[in-house]
Order: structure tokens, then sequence, then C-alpha cells
């Protein structure tokens, strides 16, 4: 007996460590570490991208909270680069804006909802031509529009149609040249937002080009599926599929770093 309280003790002392570890790991996992937001080399969509969508993806409200920091500095290391980093903002305080409405409360979401329609106004008024403006305030829309207010919704869809149109503009001519995720995002939101505004015709073109575009992929897999079962298209939201997938900054340092 006496020789087994003391192996009890050290079996106890070792699950006691391994869960102390365990915990650490997982702390250390969840906190993303500061962006480098003194490298001018990175744009500061690379910079911010990851923590935003963080948040208003996957509800991480401490990674949100990180990206709206570096967007904050940003402003003041960057005066150039003002008109992307408001969109950026916007969309940040858009996602604050629906979960304060989910909660119920109603002068929040509105507070917050005046403030996003003010920074997107002076995104687009200094930076018109933008394609960083169109791509966050599509982005953002396409997210969570359907989680506005039924008399916000229709207003909300047409400024992503909008801002989808204007990025095609820029990019439609070589958007087969355009890297996969980039392609892939950019006629999803085509089709998402033709469909919320009942842009039929259009709707059926953009799927077809994803269906081209981006075989075997999950915004192939969703057009098939906007085709096949077009009833469940309202509900289904095809953009974002993959562009919130964690180490984007982390390879973009690497290469900056092997030029």
């Amino acid at each position: 007996m006496g020789s087994t309280k003391p192996l009890e003790r050290i079996v106890a002392v070792r699950l006691i460590t391994l869960f102390v570890v365990g915990v650490v790991c997982l702390t250390t996992a969840a906190q993303a570490p500061e962006p480098p937001l003194a490298d001018a080399r990175l744009s500061v969509h690379t910079l911010v991208r990851e923590d935003i969508f963080a948040g208003v993806l996957d509800g991480d409200l401490d990674r949100l909270a990180l990206g709206e920091r570096s967007i904050e500095t940003l402003l003041e290391r960057r005066p150039t680069e003002r008109p992307g980093l408001l969109a950026w903002k916007a969309s940040a305080t858009l996602y604050r804006a629906v979960r304060a409405r989910e909660a119920g409360r109603t002068d929040e979401f509105q507070g917050k909802y005046a403030q996003v329609i003010d920074l997107l106004a002076e995104a687009k008024k200094l930076g018109p031509n933008d394609p960083g403006v169109a791509a966050a305030t599509g982005g953002m829309y396409s997210v969570l529009a359907d989680r506005l207010p039924e008399e916000l919704r229709g207003r909300a869809w047409v400024a992503a149609y909008e801002a989808y149109q204007a990025l095609w503009k820029v990019q439609g001519r070589g958007v087969e040249k355009l890297p996969l995720h980039l392609r892939a995002e950019l006629l999803a939101g085509l089709a998402q937002s033709a469909q919320r505004t009942g842009r039929t015709k259009e709707l059926a073109e953009y799927l077809d080009r994803i269906l081209a575009a981006a075989p075997d992929t999950a915004y192939a897999r969703v057009a098939k599926q906007f085709k096949d079962q077009p009833a469940t298209a309202a509900g289904t939201r095809m953009t974002c599929l993959t562009c919130h997938a964690p180490g984007r900054l982390a390879a973009r340092q690497k290469a900056l770093g092997d030029e």
C-alpha cells in the first residue's frame, strides 16, 4: 500500500501537467499574432483581412477587435489608403450592427448602421474608382445583407450588385487570368447579387461562368445547386466560401522574404 500512493501522486501530477499544457496550446492557437503593420510592402487589405473575416464569418470578436485596432493604426500611418480602410471599417461595424439587432438592441443597431452608411459614403467619395472599396462593399453585403431588417435588405443588395459590377469593369476582361479564389469570388458575388436583385438572366450567365471557370470547387457546387434547385437560392450564400482561410498573411510575408 505504501508504494501505491507515490505512484498515484506521480500519475496525478502528470495528468495535471498534460492538462495545463493542453490549455496553453489551445490558448496560444486561439490568439492571433499582431499583424506587421509597419511593413509597407504588405497592402492594408492583406494586413486586416484575416482578422476581420475571423470576426464576421466565425464570430470571433477578439479577432474582430484586433482587426479594428489595425484599421485605426493604419488610418494614421497610411492616409493615402484611407478609402479601402474605411470600407473595411464599415464591414466590421456592419457586423457589430447585425449582432446588436439580433440581440434586440435596436437603438445600437440603428446607430451602427448609420455609421456604416457614413463610412461607405466617405470611402466612395475619396476613392470613387478604388477596387478595394468595391470589393469590401460587395463582400460585406453579400455576407450580411440577409441579416438586415427586411426594409433595408433590398437597398443593401443593390449596393452589393453595383459594387460587383464596378469590380467587373476592372477585372472582367482578364477574369480567366485571376487566381482561382479571386475569379471565383468575383463571379460568385455577381451571381448572388444578381439573384437577390431579381436579375434572372444575369444570374444564369454568371452561374455558367462559375461552372466553367471554377470547376470542382465549393463555388461550382453552390452554382449547380442554384441551377438545379432555384427555390433554395434565396437562402443560400455563394460568396466568401474560402476567403477567410487563415495563413494568407503569413504566405505573403514568406513570399516577400524570398524575393
